[in-house]
């Protein structure tokens, strides 16, 4: 019999946090609840769900300590941060903080199931490199990025890449030299937003590679695919804890806490 899919949810409004845990409950998922932050914290390290849905504000501790111990700890579970905090210096802290998305209210119910499925593939995807317990692995012998720091570095030297060229340097390393669409690119960086089209990911592929040559690395490490996509040419050996990401939009029926 296959284990159930358990994901944690730590949200401090009863009412709300039920509505969403009926919702996954519905979709086959085994749900756990935890109203404040320090016994979420306790179950997320004894309990290992297999996915948190974490809000913010708590009436304890803040989200961002609980995802900060859970991280700190060796947690290494998909995190999505589900709160009414919508500027971008709360978003950038928490995937600098170790959060796998970041949804905010209100939502759509079914952008976050869609979030949820796309987060908890990405974690299981048996095809997928294995990366270390602190989120680092290496691309070749001179590169190595840090999905928890959201850093990569050659021989030692930090390349500061813009947001965009990170995740999408993060998704290629991810698929472990296989090839990847331009529309699975789009999909997992940025979420097929409407304004985006596939010269979007071209572009950013070219100055990802510019950025690479620049410090001295390999800039064809990136290859391109004909009328395909684009892939990276590692050493699947030198690969060696599942990545994260972002994913998928969807929207209807706005859900408010």
């Amino acid at each position: 019999m296959e284990t159930p899919t358990v994901i944690q949810i730590i949200e401090d409004n009863k009412s709300f946090a039920n509505g969403i845990r009926n919702v996954l409950e519905i979709e086959g998922y085994r749900v756990r609840v935890d109203h404040e932050g320090v016994p979420g914290l306790a179950f997320a390290r004894m309990g290992h769900p297999d996915l948190i849905i974490l809000d913010l504000m708590l009436p304890d501790i803040d989200g961002y300590r609980v995802l900060r111990a859970i991280r700190d700890t060796g947690g290494s579970m998909p995190v999505l941060i589900l709160s009414a905090r919508n500027e971008e210096a709360d978003k950038i802290l928490g995937f600098r903080t170790g959060a796998d998305d970041y949804v905010t209210k209100p939502f759509s119910l079914m952008e976050l199931l869609a979030r949820v499925g796309a987060l908890l593939r990405r974690a299981k995807r048996p095809g997928d490199p294995e990366w270390t317990d602190n989120g680092v692995a290496r691309l070749s012998e001179e590169l190595e990025i840090n999905l928890r720091q959201r850093t990569l570095t050659c021989r030692g030297e930090p390349i500061a890449l813009a947001p965009k060229q990170f995740d999408l340097l993060a998704a290629l390393a991810a698929r472990q030299g296989a090839v990847v669409s331009r529309a699975d690119i789009l999909k997992e960086v940025w979420g097929y937003r409407h304004e985006v089209v596939s010269r979007t990911v071209d572009t950013h592929i070219l100055e990802l590679r510019k950025k690479l040559e620049e410090h001295g690395a390999d800039p064809q490490l990136i290859v391109t695919v004909r009328r395909t996509g684009y892939r990276l040419a590692i050493d699947p050996a030198l690969i060696p804890a599942h990545p994260s990401s972002h994913e998928l939009r969807a929207a209807r029926a706005p859900m408010r806490a």
